[in-house]
């Protein structure tokens, strides 16, 4: 009688072990999806804010004699096909659509550049104040999605590994836990230039 007490206090001490393993488990996984969800938003915000900002920054050239009206029109179509693929809210699982949204920020990051580096052939739009202004926040909003997508690529990096390792993979199937879509640089624009907006200068990322 004493062997099967000590036997049941066994098992139940090993149950009890591996039940604490499991919630801690999937707690880790709940937090780490909250991670990616905060992580997205932040680029969700940044890209709204430059969004939002480039309409500015086109009334602005347009008021300089003989801009390039081709630079203009490239930006304007690349910020109106941000739209046309915009992702719902919360972060996708769908790795197309993710690509797409992404190919299409990116196409507004290279107009961008573009109009900025032209701009630099004209020295009244550069001492605008205005334009200045612009300029120096569209800078800031570029440098803080370069962080935010960092965040969330190493985000979605740590969930997904998560639910690969011993006991996570038996958490995520038991819980439905499935893998993130991750950001990648699309075809055609592993090397798209990036602007120094202080000097207009180019280099190579």
């Amino acid at each position: 009688m004493k062997g099967c007490l000590i036997a049941a206090g066994a098992v139940l001490l090993v149950l009890l072990l591996l039940g604490g393993c499991g919630v801690a488990s999937y707690n880790g996984i709940v937090t780490r999806q909250e991670t990616i969800q905060a992580a997205w938003s932040q680029i969700d915000n940044q890209y709204q804010r430059r969004f939002d900002l480039i309409p500015q920054l086109v009334s602005t050239v347009q008021g300089a004699a003989d801009f390039e009206k081709s630079t203009l029109t490239e930006l304007t179509e690349a910020r109106a096909s941000v739209g046309k693929v915009a992702l719902p809210s919360g972060v996708t699982d769908d790795p197309a659509k993710l690509a797409a949204y992404m190919q299409a920020q990116d196409k507004v990051s290279s107009a961008l550049s573009r109009l900025l580096v032209v701009a630099e052939n004209y020295p009244s739009l550069k001492s605008t104040e205005g334009f200045l202004s612009l300029q120096a926040e569209l800078a800031g909003t570029e440098s803080r999605i370069a962080v935010a997508r960092k965040d969330y690529i190493d985000s979605v990096n740590a969930y997904n590994v998560a639910i690969r390792r011993f006991p996570g993979s038996l958490v995520a199937s038991v819980a439905g836990f499935e893998k993130h879509a991750q950001l990648e640089v699309p075809a055609g624009v592993q090397e798209r230039p990036k602007v120094e907006f202080d000097s207009g200068k180019k280099k190579k990322e």
